[in-house]
């Protein structure tokens, strides 16, 4: 048996809490370290499919650096729609897991600066990944490109 005070128990499950905590920062900071890979490999497999149709806008006056430019745009748009459709979801969750561990005092605060700072690492990482397949992208050999099927 072991006797503490409510400050002394409190501080101890605090500490349990900060813990957890810092555990799903290091599960958050992970799936930020992966995320590039399943972003380049999206990219590169629409550029790949999609060779046949750069290769023509090539051959109708679209230069290099507009290619470039047109696969960064789409990582640009697909890493915050990843976080607009993540955001909610893991806030619900909050949410629910919050309500069922109300008899524990238990409140859902949303940090709104954390949420916006990995936001807008989202698109630094998605505008980093875009990088390899853009160059390919803009290294297509518009004759190549065109006969591609």
């Amino acid at each position: 048996m072991k006797v503490e005070t409510r400050e002394g128990f409190a501080l101890g499950k605090s500490k349990w809490l900060a813990q957890m905590l810092n555990v799903i920062y290091i599960l958050l900071a992970l799936s930020v370290i992966v995320s590039p890979f399943g972003i380049v490999d999206t990219l590169a497999l629409a550029v790949f499919e999609r060779t046949r149709e750069i290769g023509i806008l090539r051959a109708v006056g679209m230069t290099r650096r507009q290619a470039r430019r047109m696969i960064r745009h789409e990582a640009m748009m697909t890493s915050p729609l990843g976080a607009a459709l993540g955001l909610p979801v893991g806030i619900a969750l909050a949410a629910l897991a919050t309500r069922g561990l109300h008899t524990y005092a238990l409140t859902l605060s949303v940090p709104v600066r954390s949420l916006l700072t990995f936001v807008l690492l989202s698109l630094m990482v998605g505008v980093v990944a875009a990088v390899l397949p853009a160059r390919r992208a803009g290294k297509l050999n518009v004759l190549t490109a065109l006969s591609y099927e």
